[in-house]
């Protein structure tokens, strides 16, 4: 087979790997959701409350990666936030797993298959800027990926979307101002901020998040990053919420612990949910 065959069949099973999985999943429930939400450490509790939901580990999905990580239940739960049915993820695959970039944003190809349009993606995140405090929520207005590699690096399926998105606008600017305007509206301290994406496990170290500050970064962690660029590669919009479980190596004279993320996930999780669903209505009102 011919190097351009076998990069057209590798790009095909993809695809047709997605659409199984999808399959499977629309024949799991009668909701159709236009949005996604990936729920990061300590934050998964959101999805606990959705109505007439249906939960799917995600051992049973076909191709679907599971997640190892502490705080992640490893569950797709489909059901209603209010008038408004989302597909929620409990927890993501991570690059530090050992799974490859291609498995991590699997599940956000698999929701385009289902038809999502937007998504929230969520992380908890160590603070690297010097105004926020531990606990605040921060939106995500760009990233810096220094994770050393793209999730898009191979062939490129035209029905996935082009084989060279524009990031200029990663972070959809109305989303931003819908998550700001409603925090404030329920006097939820949120911030702006950009997030660094590095590959972990270890935490970084002092001298590291001195060169994050240094080129822009307020805010730091392990995921994210590759479920964006792969939603913007087929058009999902996308609002982005960091929660500040920890400041930064260095900023705070204590070693990092992540039992302390998880407790702090669960601290703010009642800010965290009223404001997801304030704004998931207002996501969905631009979807119609």
């Amino acid at each position: 087979m011919s190097a351009r065959a076998n990069a057209k069949s590798s790009g095909g099973e993809e695809f047709a790997r997605a659409e199984r999985a999808a399959k499977f999943i629309r024949s799991k429930t009668k909701l159709r959701p236009k949005i996604a939400l990936v729920l990061g450490s300590g934050l998964g509790a959101f999805a606990d409350g959705l109505e007439s939901a249906t939960r799917i580990p995600y051992e049973r999905i076909p191709h679907f990666p599971r997640s190892t990580a502490v705080g992640h239940a490893g569950r797709l739960v489909i059901g209603k936030a209010g008038n408004v049915a989302v597909a929620a993820m409990q927890g993501r695959a991570h690059f530090y797993e050992g799974y490859s970039l291609k498995d991590v944003i699997f599940p956000m190809r698999v929701f385009a298959r289902l038809g999502v349009r937007a998504a929230v993606l969520t992380n908890a995140a160590g603070g690297i800027n010097l105004g926020f405090k531990q606990g605040t929520l921060i939106v995500m207005r760009d990233h810096i990926n220094l994770q050393g590699s793209n999730p898009l690096i191979g062939p490129n399926d035209e029905r996935f979307g082009p084989r060279f998105p524009d990031m200029t606008r990663a972070y959809d600017k109305e989303y931003r101002a819908a998550a700001l305007e409603e925090a404030r509206r329920l006097g939820i301290e949120v911030s702006e901020g950009v997030y660094a994406a590095l590959t972990g496990p270890s935490y970084e170290t002092p001298a590291e998040i001195r060169y994050l500050r240094t080129i822009g970064a307020d805010v730091v962690g392990m995921s994210t990053v590759p479920e964006v660029i792969a939603a913007r590669h087929m058009g999902i919009r996308i609002l982005g919420i960091s929660c500040v479980t920890n400041m930064a190596a260095g900023i705070l004279d204590k070693p990092l612990d992540h039992g302390e993320v998880l407790a702090t996930g669960e601290r703010v999780q009642s800010q965290f949910i009223a404001l997801l669903r304030a704004v998931l209505p207002r996501i969905a009102a631009g979807l119609n």
